[in-house]
């Protein structure tokens, strides 16, 4: 319903503001949940109206994986007039971008510009393959391939064990960190026995986000609230699958057991703390 395969690209189109009260559970999922991101020894992509955001996972396995050209994107190389930030979720890897290695750890950053015309991803270690999320948006201005590892991100500490919430944010691409044209991007750890991200939760009119969750036991899953504050839905999600987050919607979530999260927003703005708050008793 919301989706149309191309050679290499999957697009995914939003439902509206009010088309999306009316989806049961089947609707729902395939509208807002990416659930095959990573497959090993395979790139996968899939691009979205949602800022035209690209998501993807890459998975090099036996041999080394290049970011190449879609032709759906009409472009030379797939950062000629994009940037994107890649995170490792999987063992340790290398990236290499126009020639320069940059070996990335599990839940390091690596940014790179537009204009960069060539990226291969490669594994480590066979026995813990790397597994690189990938978020891209268009960009009108390049800005430096950079890399930061967990000591270089701003660290923020949140919530407390009394409200199941007690959690670690590391911002990477934001205003006073990395430098893009409008991605910004981090990582939430929360701690053992805190299981609530974003709550009090909020909308942001001014762009998307795209969640990935990580680190969950094959057992364990989120519970992913969105939609308009008045009029919620919930879709559980696993281990290594995204939720999309239209501007309009709330993206707040619930595990039944604690876990990290990537969080990546593109739109008007890189201020993080432009949202517009929602108050726990106004939810329905």
């Amino acid at each position: 319903m919301f989706k149309y395969e191309f050679p290499g690209l999957v697009y995914r189109f939003s439902p509206s503001v009010g088309e999306y009260r009316t989806l049961g559970t089947k609707a729902l999922r395939e509208a807002f949940l990416l659930d095959e991101l990573f497959i090993p020894g395979t790139i996968s992509l899939v691009a979205t109206d949602l800022d035209r955001a690209i998501v993807g996972g890459i998975c090099p396995t036996s041999e080394p994986l290049k970011l190449g050209a879609a032709e759906e994107l009409r472009c030379r190389y797939f950062f000629e007039r994009r940037e994107g930030g890649f995170i490792n979720v999987g063992g340790a890897g290398r990236i290499i971008v126009d020639g320069e290695t940059f070996e990335v750890g599990k839940g390091e950053c690596l940014y790179v510009g537009r204009e960069t015309s060539e990226v291969v991803c490669e594994f480590l270690d066979t026995a813990d393959p790397a597994a690189f999320y990938l978020l891209s948006y268009p960009a009108h201005k390049r800005y430096p391939t950079s890399f930061a590892d967990r000591s270089l991100a701003r660290r923020i500490e949140l919530g407390s064990g009394e409200t199941c919430n007690e959690r670690t944010i590391f911002q990477y691409i934001h205003e006073e960190g990395i430098q893009s044209c409008q991605l910004v991007m981090g990582v939430t750890q929360l701690e053992s026995g805190s299981v609530w991200n974003t709550m009090p939760c909020h909308t942001h009119f001014r762009r998307s986000e795209v969640y990935l969750y990580f680190d969950l036991n094959e057992d364990d899953q989120v519970a992913h609230f969105l939609g308009q504050p008045d009029e919620s839905r919930v879709m559980w999600v696993k281990n290594k699958q995204a939720a999309l987050s239209p501007s309009w919607s709330i993206h707040s979530g619930s595990g039944t057991a604690s876990y990290s999260f990537i969080w990546g927003m593109g739109g008007e703005n890189q201020r993080f703390d432009d949202m517009d708050g929602v108050s726990v008793r106004d939810l329905k």
